[in-house]
């Protein structure tokens, strides 16, 4: 394995471990270096063609999963975030995966450019479906009137409680005509107004996406399919759970839980600040795209939440590409300093047990994380769990 560059605040450390036949012998070396960082020169806002190109020159080819998660399956997602916001910096880098719950880590966070990274390309064409609604949309319950085609109730305005919105649009039988308006206007905002490329796939892989969001509503969950559901036991929280969820502390964090958050999201969209991108966590390309402009900017990663994506690349054998050693060298070409924090699902696989038992999310040092990598203490997708809290 090579060694992996450490970043940590105003030193940079390697550690390096060798291995030498049967008897394998481990070296770890520790260099160092002042490190110093000039202010970041992120962009206020990108302009629709250099958004564009971020995505269309940072993305790589989809790749398959099992199932189309158009939206979380971790209702215990909310719990870090006390302890997220007094860790992080803010004014920094969000990275992610998957589709809404970023929103509700960007919302608390509220870094200056996020980057969503998913080896599903619907995941990209379902955040750029965000995209458009977040724009049509000036407040929350136009927002939730579109993304659920739905009519909008009497009664709901900015004061109105996530739950009473959720409750209402629950409520509200969904409305073919206010689906095939909706769409069209996506259609015409992101191709017209903005210019963006779609292809006719593109375009189709929205459709279907949105006519999920359609069909099911404020119902919708991790295992809901336009025509039919599939397991829908399991604990799997809905739309409306994941909205109507709070921390241990009771506080309701969602990006919809109130219109401050709402606004955060809203107005990173329309400067087009959160950057959709097709890529593979131990690929080649998206990571070390990121890093790269990263980089040149001289910003610095506050957060990166990561789901579950490690136990699946814990699952590639020997140095196969798309594996977890490839994804650590990955975060390593990132710019990181003492606050950087790694966001993880314990929900399912090793951990977690079945999908059945929903358990809080961690966190845990990024820097800390390569460490371990480096001098052998993270073998396993168990291991990363020891650092994690």
């Amino acid at each position: 394995m090579r060694a992996i560059h450490v970043p940590n605040g105003r030193h940079t450390r390697r550690r390096t471990m060798g291995v030498v036949a049967a008897s394998a012998i481990l070296l770890v070396g520790l260099w160092s270096r002042p490190l110093l960082r000039a202010a970041d020169t992120l962009p206020g806002q990108l302009a629709d063609d250099a958004f564009w190109k971020l995505i269309d020159d940072f993305s790589e080819p989809g790749g398959v999963f099992q199932s189309e998660n158009f939206l979380s399956n971790e209702n215990g997602f909310q719990a870090v975030i006390p302890r997220l916001v007094q860790t992080v910096r803010p004014d920094g880098v969000y990275m992610g995966v998957g589709p809404e719950q970023n929103f509700t880590y960007i919302a608390a966070i509220r870094p200056k450019i996020a980057f969503i990274v998913d080896i599903r390309h619907q995941n990209m064409i379902e955040h750029m479906m965000y995209r458009a609604l977040f724009e049509l949309s000036p407040n929350r319950v136009e927002f939730l009137a579109r993304l659920f085609s739905r009519k909008r109730p009497s009664g709901m305005d900015d004061s109105s409680t996530v739950d009473e919105l959720i409750g209402a649009y629950a409520r509200m039988p969904s409305d073919e005509g206010a689906f095939k308006k909706t769409l069209q206007d996506m259609k015409d905002l992101l191709l017209k107004k903005h210019g963006f490329p779609l292809t006719g796939d593109d375009e189709a892989a929205l459709e279907h996406v949105y006519s999920v969001f359609h069909e099911f509503g404020p119902g919708l969950n991790y295992n809901s399919r336009a025509g039919g559901r599939i397991g829908r036991g399991g604990g799997m929280p809905d739309y409306a759970e994941l909205m109507t969820a709070s921390d241990r502390q009771g506080q309701k964090r969602s990006y919809l839980a109130s219109e401050a958050n709402y606004r955060v999201i809203r107005d990173l969209e329309r400067r087009n600040l959160i950057v959709p991108l097709t890529g593979d966590f131990g690929g080649d390309k998206a990571l070390r795209a990121v890093a790269r402009y990263l980089n040149d900017h001289n910003a610095t990663v506050s957060a990166f939440y990561l789901s579950n994506v490690e136990r699946y690349l814990f699952q590639v054998t020997g140095n196969q590409n798309g594996g977890w050693r490839n994804f650590y060298e990955n975060v390593a070409a990132l710019p990181l300093d003492s606050s950087s924090t790694f966001i993880r699902s314990v929900s399912g696989g090793v951990r977690g047990g079945s999908f059945g038992m929903r358990l809080p999310n961690v966190i845990a040092s990024m820097q800390e994380t390569l460490a371990g990598v480096n001098d052998g203490t993270i073998r396993t997708y168990d291991d990363v769990f020891a650092i994690s809290r």
